[in-house]
């Protein structure tokens, strides 16, 4: 496993190391002690699978008081992966990054607490795995507008389809953000 720092601060690109041979493949998606050596020692106490077809987009959510960091996986498809940093001491503040993640390169994204997470569908279908490092709570979650002209995200899709929450998001500027 090889872990890469991207350019958000406690944003992270894990790289898994696979094996293929005459019957597919084997790689180990999640491994303690091994990320552990790496740095990585997040703790997570939830998993989720979530199943959306092409131009669904999903986000941007992000949680309150108990924050969660995020472990995504696209393990089927592939989506547009997007971050946004709304803890008010960090030195990317409201800045966001994104990236393509795929059943091809099982790569998967480390969200840390403290970001707005969502994700955009690129192929027909797509099946996302992550894992929590803090319980869901409805009544904690929030939701950016998707498309806030003040975060600028380069979204790959112009017209997705919205959950009714994610349609109703707030501006980055009005948005319930501690600190």
């Amino acid at each position: 496993m090889e872990i890469v720092d991207l350019p958000l601060t406690g944003l992270k690109l894990i790289r898994p190391r696979v094996f293929p041979d005459q019957r597919g493949y084997f790689l180990e998606t999640w491994q303690q002690k091994k990320l552990a050596n790496l740095g990585f020692s997040e703790r997570f106490v939830q998993e989720n699978l979530s199943f959306s077809r092409r131009g669904v987009l999903r986000g941007l959510h992000y949680q309150y008081p108990g924050w969660q960091g995020k472990l995504v996986l696209a393990i089927e498809g592939e989506i547009f992966d997007v971050a946004v940093d709304i803890r008010r001491d960090s030195p990317t503040f409201g800045k966001w990054y994104g990236l393509i993640l795929n059943a091809k390169t099982h790569e998967q994204l480390y969200v840390p607490p403290g970001f707005a997470h969502g994700f955009c569908v690129l192929s027909e279908t797509a099946r996302v795995m992550y894992k929590c490092t803090h319980f869901y709570a409805p009544s904690e979650e929030h939701t950016l507008l998707w498309n806030d002209p003040d975060l600028g995200i380069e979204w790959p899709v112009k017209e997705p389809l919205l959950a009714d929450k994610d349609a109703q998001g707030k501006r980055f500027k009005d948005a319930s953000i501690p600190g």
